[in-house]
């Protein structure tokens, strides 16, 4: 595991800078168009990730946000609050990334 810091304020659309992710523009640029509604922009996103990344980076990335965009949406919608583990140790990024402005985060208004 290399150490590395990243900027995650790059998940809000806050950085233009370097996140410190190896290929952290291509992985930025990749979920953005998955998540939206544009199929030749999701196509040119998947394209140029593919091009720098290697396979099994690529696929890494590709079954992080398919399993991502899943659990959360079933979570979301059933109403899961977070654990009190996962409220402590995930307290800094909530807060840095203002996850509690999201509609959800009232599932678990103590963690917010």
């Amino acid at each position: 595991m290399h150490q590395r810091e990243v900027d995650v304020s790059a998940v809000n659309g806050r950085s233009e800078a370097d996140t410190g992710v190896v290929n952290g523009a291509e992985l930025v640029a990749f979920v953005d168009a998955v998540m939206g509604a544009d199929p030749a922009e999701r196509d040119r996103a998947r394209d140029t990730l593919r091009s720098v990344s290697s396979p099994e980076a690529f696929v890494d990335a590709c079954a992080v946000v398919g399993a991502f965009n899943v659990v959360d949406r079933i979570a979301d919608a059933t109403g899961i609050p977070i654990d009190d583990t996962m409220a402590v140790m995930s307290g800094d990024v909530r807060r840095e990334l203002d996850l509690g402005r999201f509609a959800s985060a009232a599932n678990s208004p103590d963690a917010t």
